[in-house]
């Protein structure tokens, strides 16, 4: 299911690991063992899982090594992130919908798209801090 929703295989099963764990915690060799996977791929798939919001990375000072958290608020920050990549989406199809001028079919269809874009953003934005809460 992670999969279709569009995450690589290897960080929907990391993500999906995190998801499952006692305490939403793993370092990278207890993923690595689980997952029977190299170092390198958690790597990569946890990178992707920190940039789009859904694991923080916290470090564990008796061990000296990072622990790969999945706290109650990662999917609000994962949607405020997708909102904000979206909208620097709509402002750019809308700055390039002026420079090809509004009457033309290229304008037209990019200024539509912009809008279209920076209102579902508003939507979502806003729903998910009206249901911020319910992860708490």
């Amino acid at each position: 299911m992670a999969v279709r929703t569009g995450l690589p295989s290897m960080t929907a099963r990391v993500h999906v690991d995190l998801l499952l764990s006692e305490d939403g915690r793993r370092t990278a060799a207890e993923l690595t063992r689980r997952l029977q996977v190299g170092p390198a791929s958690v790597s990569v798939a946890v990178n992707y899982l920190v940039q789009h919001g859904y694991v923080r990375r916290e470090r564990d000072p008796q061990r000296r090594h990072d622990v790969y958290v999945l706290d109650d608020e990662a999917w609000y920050h994962s949607i405020v992130i997708s909102s904000q990549q979206t909208l620097g989406t709509a402002q750019a199809a809308t700055a390039a919908a002026e420079t090809f001028g509004p009457d033309s079919p290229v304008g037209l269809r990019l200024a539509k798209a912009g809008t279209f874009l920076e209102r579902v953003v508003q939507d979502m934005t806003e729903s998910a801090d009206r249901w911020r809460a319910l992860l708490s």
